[in-house]
């Protein structure tokens, strides 16, 4: 990675701790958002801060994910397997100082916990997201939470298979969040260019809207509830959503690489400076490409926006709050 790009992009001095302690002089860093996934077919280097969305032709092929490699000075190599991809990031949040929330079906987040389990807080929910499949019975998901060592009922993906996050039939697993107190993780917003027409035709951009929480929130007022990627683009749906549930959080994670750097900036400064700077938290909806990580962390550390403290709060006190992790946050 060019010297230049890091200070001018990214300016990184981040952390790596899983508690609330210094590791190496840097402070710890809360990532809300990773996956297991590690390997993708046909999937290879990656430019974050993608500059434009190219109109595609329907008779001609488009890539399955919608990150293709463009012309870029950073350009971020993806893992082979997931078994390099684990520890490859493993390493990164040493260096880094980073605890995560990683979600995946049950035995690959089990290796990653078992690995590293001062760095890990284990996810898992009744579907897929991304890869949609047969949903877990609310029993099988309580049994993972009471007894297998899970706490966080996420990445929640229905918005792919074009549901709405307050449709009824979804209600017993969020029942069951609220009783057993686990944090739930719902995916809205954001879901790579040509999501529908390329890959995935149930996804519906319109149950990504932050609003359609509302019901759920009404149903299950004590339900610990954060909406991942900032339900971007939906900026003033989510500041209305955020106004009316003073408890719920979001992550900037997928937002944060996945456009044009002025427009994740322009988006995170409009919610802190609504007001709502206590309730965003970082994230990088970390798949496959280990450098990630890093370059997710300058975009917070350099955003003239924010003030130090913020930049803290963003990184992880937040998190550590909603998380319940600790009463006293990190300086």
């Amino acid at each position: 990675m060019p010297k230049a790009l890091i200070a001018s992009l990214f300016i990184v001095h981040v952390s790596l701790a899983p508690a609330q302690t210094e590791r190496n002089g840097q402070p710890p860093v809360i990532d809300m958002h990773v996956h297991t996934i590690g390997g993708l077919p046909g999937v290879g280097p990656m430019c974050p801060f993608n500059p434009q969305f190219l109109a595609s032709d329907p008779r001609s092929a488009e890539s399955s994910m919608g990150w293709a490699k463009q012309n870029c000075t950073l350009v971020l190599e993806p893992s082979k397997t997931p078994e390099e991809y684990m520890k490859t990031m493993l390493a990164e949040y040493e260096r880094l100082n980073v605890t995560a929330v990683v979600m995946g079906d049950q035995p690959a987040v089990r290796k990653w916990k078992e690995a590293a389990p001062a760095r890990i807080i284990p996810g898992t929910s009744f579907e897929n997201g991304m890869m949609p499949g047969k949903y877990a019975a609310v029993e099988e998901l309580r049994e993972a939470f009471t007894k297998g060592g899970f706490k966080i009922m996420g990445e929640v993906g229905v918005q792919y298979q074009g549901l709405s996050p307050s449709d009824p039939s979804l209600d017993g697993y969020f029942t069951l969040a609220e009783e057993l107190d686990i944090p739930v993780g719902i995916h809205m917003g954001t879901g790579g260019s040509g999501r529908a027409n390329v890959a995935m035709p149930k996804f519906r951009g319109s149950m990504g809207n932050p609003l359609l929480l509302e019901e759920l929130l009404a149903r299950h007022p004590k339900l610990r509830l954060w909406i991942m990627h900032a339900g971007y683009p939906m900026i003033d749906n989510l500041l209305t959503l955020l106004q009316a549930n003073s408890h719920v959080y979001v992550d900037v994670a997928g937002l944060i690489w996945s456009y044009p750097l002025k427009e994740v900036h322009t988006y995170i400064q409009r919610i802190v400076e609504a007001g709502f700077e206590d309730r965003v938290m970082f994230g990088t909806d970390q798949m496959i490409w280990p450098k990630l990580m890093e370059a997710s962390i300058g975009v917070i550390e350099g955003a003239t926006y924010l003030t130090p403290e913020q930049k803290r709060d963003i990184l992880y006190n937040n998190a550590a709050r909603f998380l319940r992790l600790d009463k006293a946050a990190a300086k």
